[in-house]
């Protein structure tokens, strides 16, 4: 995972935490994935002029969809049930410092929204590497490993997008402030049984 330049990486023990509640871990990760479709279309609402963005993040919207569909597919099988949504607390954390890093300008705005999106990215790619390095489950162990590569291509889209439209502003020195911003984050969490909890 030192393509995305974590600082922090996840301990393995967290796994732990996970297996005991399996309905909570897919539960919330159901709320995830729902959430980035969302969070993908808002993308175009605020940037339809854009086409090849549009495009891609329909296509993106359309994918987080089917694994929302596909998590809920394991909790039925499994005889479990979706619970209510989530607060994601850690995502909460990015949309502070992302809506404060914003300088008001249209540009600076997408450059942020655009980190903000790697950001949560990567690290749910870091996250189901874990996951699917360390779960004793073998089933989860292969769904997470599957995930965890289209994970990694979205953050690779997020980022490409800030370079590619973010005129004027050094996107690889937001990145690195955005890294050290989530390395002062993510320490607090690891303790729950929800993908950033």
């Amino acid at each position: 995972m030192s393509t995305f330049r974590l600082q922090l990486p996840t301990d393995p023990r967290w796994v732990n935490i996970v297996e005991s509640n399996i309905e909570e871990i897919l539960t919330d990760h159901a709320w995830c994935e729902q959430k980035a479709a969302t969070n993908a279309i808002t993308i175009v609402t605020i940037n339809s002029e854009y086409p090849d963005l549009v495009t891609d993040m329909l296509a993106l919207a359309k994918e987080e969809l089917e694994h929302f569909e596909l998590v809920h597919n394991i909790i039925k099988q499994r005889g479990l049930k979706l619970g209510r949504e989530r607060k994601d607390e850690y995502v909460g954390e990015l949309v502070n410092y992302m809506k404060q890093s914003n300088t008001g300008s249209r540009v600076s705005g997408f450059v942020e929204r655009m980190l903000f999106s790697a950001m949560i990215e990567a690290r749910s790619c870091e996250r189901f590497k874990v996951l699917s390095e360390n779960i004793e489950d073998p089933e989860l162990a292969s769904f997470y490993r599957e995930l965890m590569e289209s994970e990694a291509a979205h953050y690779t889209t997020f980022i490409g997008y800030a370079r590619k439209y973010g005129e004027g502003i050094d996107v690889e020195k937001r990145w690195r402030e955005w890294l050290e911003f989530e390395a002062s984050v993510i320490v607090k969490y690891g303790k729950k049984e929800t993908v950033h909890g």
